[in-house]
């Protein structure tokens, strides 16, 4: 390790939410030290945040299953022999893991029998309370420090040995920081997913849906968040294969947080967008579908009693989930209906979005995460 000298960082991210999270911590980390060296694996973001000393991997390195990460296993297995190299070549004070579990989470075990001494940093836990409680007393064991961004997991990780600080979530600085939208009256948000399995297997559920609400309420009008212009061809497709009148319905692409403050009321997959629509006080359904194949190994793991995040928080269902065979057209359209015409029933909604919201820290969350950071590893600048 360099010990005298600016601090040397090596970052792992994989996937685009870590990249975004990593590029905004290490913005924070340089507002603190401005001459802390940063190296790494990441995406577009975190290389040029870097100006290009973090290698964009993420064209290879963001896959779902584990069938694509077996196809690309040599590929992987190339790029972790490469990254125990490079952090042992760079003499780095410091390794910051950013999610990414089924390759951060083996790199911390390699490095802590490797190089003992290295400090190993995990930013944004892997959800292991959700599918394997019993991994964490092994992540404390190669682990010097985890900065969690959820308030309920400071306290499982603590309970088992693994330092662990809250330092909130990054949502709420990267989204509080955005431009803001007027609601729409009577503009219902369809939001599908980010992935192309999931707009083919969710969207038509939800259009569905859509049907049955415009059947309800003629005057309802439709936007369509779609995540990429690649999308945009396949939504068409099943738009125009629906009853609903293409004067109804809009595609807007790269614009759901957008369309998250200008609807009335959404349908939304289950994943980040949950907690995105409870910061924007968006009353929402949840509906979620993935081959069956899919999930049921990921039923069989998980130990939560439920899907979405606000519900994860708020430890009840304040947010109903339709998912695999209960995401039946009828039902959802049946609960979204009830939030576009009962305003008790969106007013509960909202009260419970923000409660939630509350407990996630106030804005700030990649500053406290460089402060805790540095703290670490002895360099901490004045409060």
């Amino acid at each position: 390790m360099t010990g005298v000298g600016p601090k040397r960082l090596y970052f792992v991210a994989g996937e685009a939410s870590g990249d975004a999270h990593g590029a905004a911590l290490i913005a924070a980390l340089r507002r603190l030290h401005p001459d802390v060296v940063i190296t790494g694996r990441g995406g577009p973001r975190m290389r040029a945040a870097t100006e290009g000393s973090v290698v964009d991997w993420s064209r290879h390195s963001a896959v779902l299953g584990l069938w694509e990460v077996l196809k690309k296993y040599r590929y992987f297995r190339r790029q972790f022999t490469n990254s125990l190299r490079a952090i042992s070549e760079q003499e780095v004070d410091a390794v910051i893991l950013i999610d990414y579990p089924g390759f951060n989470l083996r790199l911390a075990r390699a490095l802590s029998k490797k190089q003992p001494d290295l400090k190993i940093i995990y930013y944004i836990s892997p959800q292991v309370w959700a599918w394997n409680r019993g991994r964490i007393p092994k992540m404390a064991e190669c682990l010097d420090l985890m900065l969690c961004i959820f308030p309920f997991e400071a306290d499982i990780y603590n309970q088992s040995g693994l330092r662990t600080v809250f330092v909130g979530h990054p949502m709420i600085e990267a989204l509080g920081a955005g431009p803001k939208e007027t609601r729409v009256p009577n503009l219902f948000g369809l939001f599908p997913g980010s992935r192309w399995r999931e707009v083919r297997k969710i969207l038509p559920v939800m259009v569905r849906a859509a049907e049955l609400i415009h059947d309800a309420m003629p005057d309802v009008r439709f936007e369509v968040a779609s995540a990429s212009v690649s999308f945009n061809r396949e939504i068409e497709r099943q738009l125009r294969h629906s009853r609903l009148p293409a004067d109804a319905t809009e595609i807007t692409t790269g614009q759901a947080e957008a369309a998250m403050q200008r609807a009335s009321a959404a349908l939304i997959a289950s994943g980040t967008a949950t907690l995105q629509g409870a910061f924007f006080r968006l009353p929402f359904v949840l509906v979620y579908r993935v081959p069956w194949f899919f999930y049921l190994p990921a039923r069989a793991l998980v130990r939560v009693k439920y899907l979405g995040m606000p519900n994860v928080l708020a430890g009840r269902e304040i947010v109903p989930e339709f998912i695999q065979h209960r995401a039946q057209p009828r039902a959802i359209a049946q609960d979204a209906l009830r939030l576009l015409q009962d305003k008790e029933a969106r007013d509960r909604q909202l009260a419970e979005f923000d409660r939630i919201i509350a407990t996630l820290g106030q804005d700030g969350a990649s500053s406290t995460a460089a402060q805790a950071i540095m703290d670490e590893l002895g360099d901490g600048a004045a409060r």
